[in-house]
């Protein structure tokens, strides 16, 4: 059986998980834990625990439990002291205290849910993320991060976890082991790069002898990346990694409705464009096929992080296909629009 193993957090992967799981290949969700807003946020303030959130979505993204239980897990609470607190949230913060061990409350919810594959918090380390600005600046916590409007404008120094953080053992074990690496889709700065500010996880995907391959984010963050290219985006993601690593980037060919287009662009967050010409010639290859769910989503009106949820989205079919066809790339050329 083949061997996934995807690294992000947050929306995109749930959205990545939802697809995948319904194939035969062994799957493992390696997490970011800088996740300090929202819910999240004040359990970690309130109760010292690790952060639930991204965790919690992959969970239910790979369960093969029930509707209702995987409901459960989304559940947030409209009233109350627990208002915008998630169900799912709640119990992994209680297994912690519990167990003594976050990871050991994560393996009793997989069970809970009769999660298909594996969710690895990437470090089980207690961090806070940094981001230091060209202009001294300091922005303490992805929250902070998520809200500031002029990193892109200021230019980012140096991003870094406090305190440093080690590697989960088995994170580890699995990039060593997998036939491909997926990395995102997800926010950029707050979901994707932390995973690589781990000690341990760069060089590991690095030495892989596994396929690497970046999911292209549909729409740039407003202040964040703004201006990003396609390329872009892997040049960054490579110099994380320390090696111009990637070997494919999938990327949306199809235009989402205009007046969903419209709304993002008067908050000046643009489709992420795509130059076919560049200077250099590249080393990943890029795969142009339809990836975007037909349908926005709507918010949940407790989700006290709604308005920073995604509207444009993949579908999750849609982009687990491409991806599956690219771990058998010899045998199914024909079936990808177009590779450049």
């Amino acid at each position: 059986m083949k061997k996934i193993v995807t690294i992000g957090g947050g929306t995109g992967s749930f959205v990545l998980l939802s697809g995948l799981k319904k194939y035969p290949v062994r799957l493992s969700a390696i997490v970011s834990m800088a996740d300090d807003g929202g819910s999240t946020g004040i359990l970690r303030d309130e109760l010292g625990v690790l952060p639930p959130g991204d965790i919690r979505q992959c969970l239910v993204a790979l369960s093969d439990s029930s509707d209702k239980m995987r409901e459960l897990m989304n559940y947030r609470f409209e009233n109350g002291g627990l208002k915008g607190h998630s169900f799912g949230n709640l119990l992994l913060s209680a297994l912690e205290k519990i167990n003594g061990n976050f990871l050991k409350g994560v393996e009793d919810v997989s069970g809970l849910l009769n999660v298909k594959g594996e969710v690895i918090p990437v470090t089980d380390s207690d961090v806070n993320l940094y981001m230091e600005l060209n202009n001294e600046k300091v922005l303490k916590g992805e929250h902070q991060i998520n809200l500031d409007s002029e990193i892109e404008k200021r230019g980012i120094k140096k991003i870094y976890l406090k305190p440093k953080a080690r590697a989960n053992k088995k994170a580890l074990q699995r990039i060593k082991e997998a036939n491909m690496i997926i990395i995102g889709p997800g926010n950029f700065y707050c979901s994707i790069i932390p995973n690589f500010l781990v000690n341990g996880i760069a060089k590991a995907v690095r030495d892989s002898k596994a396929i690497i391959v970046f999911n292209c984010n549909l729409v740039n963050k407003k202040g964040h990346t703004e201006k990003f290219t396609l390329d872009d985006y892997a040049g960054i993601i490579n110099k994380y990694l320390g090696k111009e690593r990637i070997d494919f980037i999938t990327f949306n060919s199809s235009r989402p409705a205009e007046k969903l287009v419209d709304k993002y662009q008067k908050h000046k967050e643009f489709l992420v464009p795509f130059k076919k010409e560049l200077k250099r010639e590249r080393n990943y290859k890029i795969i142009l096929t339809p990836l975007l769910r037909k349908e926005a989503s709507k918010p949940n009106k407790v989700d006290v992080l709604a308005n920073q949820r995604v509207f444009i989205r993949h579908d999750p079919d849609k982009l687990a296909k491409t991806l599956m066809l690219l771990l058998e790339l010899e045998d199914n050329k024909n079936l990808i629009k177009a590779i450049i």
